[in-house]
């Protein structure tokens, strides 16, 4: 049996703790904004559902299958940020670029949208350009690392 009464020594002694520390290192280097993964694909897939949320799939029938695109479009780049982050992070003007489409939307692809619309498609064009903006920003910063 063994004796689980002597005292070990910590991790730091392991042959095998600066190469761990490397990988580890090595692993999490291009995930500086871990945490906008998460809110870049819940908000596509509410800009895939609002025209139901909302009630305008009969007032607005051209947003509806707009804002499903699109959100799922978003929702695709909050996965891909979050599966292969190194890669994708080269999308994120792309993100901005949603969010730019998404603000003007309600013009150019509806027909007189109403204040609940328009409001709806501005608030996800402005956190989707936010979003963006601060993948952009960590991208820049981790290739001047490199």
């Amino acid at each position: 049996m063994a004796n689980v009464s002597h005292p070990r020594g910590d991790i730091t002694s392991h042959p095998d703790a600066p190469e761990m520390r490397a990988r580890y290192d090595r692993m999490l280097g291009g995930r500086d904004v871990v945490l906008v993964d998460g809110p870049v694909f819940l908000l596509g897939l509410y800009c895939a559902v609002s025209p139901w949320i909302l009630h305008y799939t009969t007032s607005q029938p051209a947003l509806v299958p707009h804002n499903l695109i699109v959100g799922i479009a978003i929702s695709l780049l909050g996965i891909g940020f979050a599966a292969a982050p190194a890669r994708m992070y080269g999308l994120s003007g792309a993100m901005c670029a949603l969010g730019m489409w998404m603000i003007i939307s309600p013009w150019i692809v509806g027909t007189g949208p109403d204040a609940g619309v328009i409001w709806n498609n501005v608030v996800i064009g402005a956190l989707t350009l936010l979003l963006g903006v601060m993948c952009v920003a960590t991208a820049a910063r981790s290739t001047s690392r490199t």
